[in-house]
């Protein structure tokens, strides 16, 4: 029995010395729980030790590890890897950012937040962290924020105006909200510092320009309360302004609308489970088709999107399908589960329909009529969750127009 347990043992180590540091890695960050991920790591540490030569040997994992435990709400976990001064990577410090965000604007957290984002500020500033996606700005945003919700008005107005002088990728829509929680936030701010009537008009122009996220609504309801005195007639403001931002929309999307219509190509697709799926089986429903990779923000940013349009079309023959490019399931499943969404994933197998489409990237849609006709495509990402969704409503709502001969 002894020289079982011995050969167990020492197979488990051999396990790992037989692996290269890259497939280490890979197999650690496919790891969806937190939970598993450290104990994957302290398994890995107890055999193999950092070399004393090498300090650095286990960077990546120990700032992944504190990401993923400020993520999961541990902060005392978050501090812990924190204080062995991990250098984050630029997805990291991406996904760090991203947690406060959801912190700051759903005010939970607001000490903690404040204290985060000062110190990653500060660390950025001394190169310490690599600063790609230009997170100092929504770092700034994200601590004026957490100010203004602890009273510290001044701090806040002076953090969210040195936002605005190191921010490249605000206008730009790569990222999700860029630009929406930016005036969300600023708007949010003005109030607390009881310039409400510029705030009103911040948001209303969000709102109105669908530079906007539900989260903008909630806020605009504050301030519109605060400007007017009053919450009367409010829902009908927000209802035309919200009509207003749709109808622009919808113009443009008419004006896409391509005349010679393409047929959808007989291409065989394999979901999660790796059941083969044709997309002519759903023949009679109109089907939106996105292609997407893990790496493509873009397509990630237009997810939350995409659930709220299957949501809205519930009760409607419609389905939506995001088709993974030049992936595998061994990537794009833990992804997802990792992320949380639950959106329905095809594989396209050597690129056959992005090819047999004519397609020219990630993100692109395809909106296929009940009779198997494609009359539209969106290449892109379209800025915010809710000009996002009334790109694709009315891109659906075109389809299903012209397709019933109206």
């Amino acid at each position: 029995m002894k020289k079982l347990i011995l050969l167990l043992l020492l197979c488990t180590g051999s396990a790992y010395a037989q692996r290269t540091p890259q497939q280490l890695a890979k197999e650690f960050y496919n790891i969806v729980n937190v939970e598993d991920e450290e104990r994957f790591y302290n398994d890995l540490i107890a055999k193999h030790p950092a070399d004393p030569a090498k300090p650095d040997q286990y960077n990546e994992y120990r700032a992944q590890l504190a990401v993923d435990w400020l993520i999961k709400g541990n902060i005392d976990k978050y501090k812990f890897y924190k204080d062995t001064h991990p250098k984050f990577t630029a997805l990291q410090l991406f996904d760090l950012s991203n947690q406060l965000e959801y912190w700051v604007d759903d005010n939970k957290n607001i000490a903690v937040v404040e204290q985060i984002s000062n110190e990653i500020l500060a660390e950025i500033q001394k190169k310490m962290h690599d600063d790609t996606f230009g997170r100092t700005s929504v770092l700034l945003e994200v601590n004026a924020m957490a100010n203004a919700r602890l009273g510290n008005i001044d701090v806040a107005m002076t953090n969210i105006k040195k936002s605005d002088e190191s921010a490249p990728f605000r206008d730009f829509a790569y990222f999700r909200n860029s630009k929406a929680n930016y005036l969300n936030r600023l708007g949010a701010i003005l109030s607390a510092a009881g310039e409400h009537q510029r705030a009103l008009d911040t948001l209303s122009n969000a709102v109105r320009t669908a530079i906007s996220t539900p989260k903008t609504l909630v806020t605009l309801k504050a301030v519109y309360q605060k400007a007017k005195g009053n919450n009367s007639g409010v829902e009908q403001y927000i209802a035309a302004l919200q009509d207003e931002a749709y109808q622009k929309i919808a113009k443009e999307v008419e004006k896409e609308w391509i005349a010679e219509t393409k047929s959808l190509p007989d291409v065989t697709l394999t979901d999660m489970n790796g059941k083969a799926v044709k997309l002519s089986d759903y023949k009679g429903k109109i089907v939106v088709i996105d292609f997407w990779s893990t790496v493509c923000k873009p397509c990630i940013a237009a997810f939350p999107a995409f659930e709220r349009a299957i949501d809205f079309y519930k009760d409607e023959p419609f389905q939506l399908f995001v088709i993974n490019e030049g992936e595998t399931l061994d990537v794009a499943k833990p992804y997802m589960d990792k992320k949380g969404y639950k959106l329905n994933v095809l594989f396209d197998n050597d690129e056959a329909i992005f090819k047999a489409l004519g397609a020219l990237g990630t993100p692109e849609k395809f909106i296929i009529d009940a009779k198997g006709n494609i009359n539209q495509t969106g290449i892109g990402y379209a800025g915010s969750d809710d000009k996002e969704f009334y790109k694709l409503k009315a891109m659906v709502e075109l389809t299903k127009a012209r397709s019933s001969g109206k």
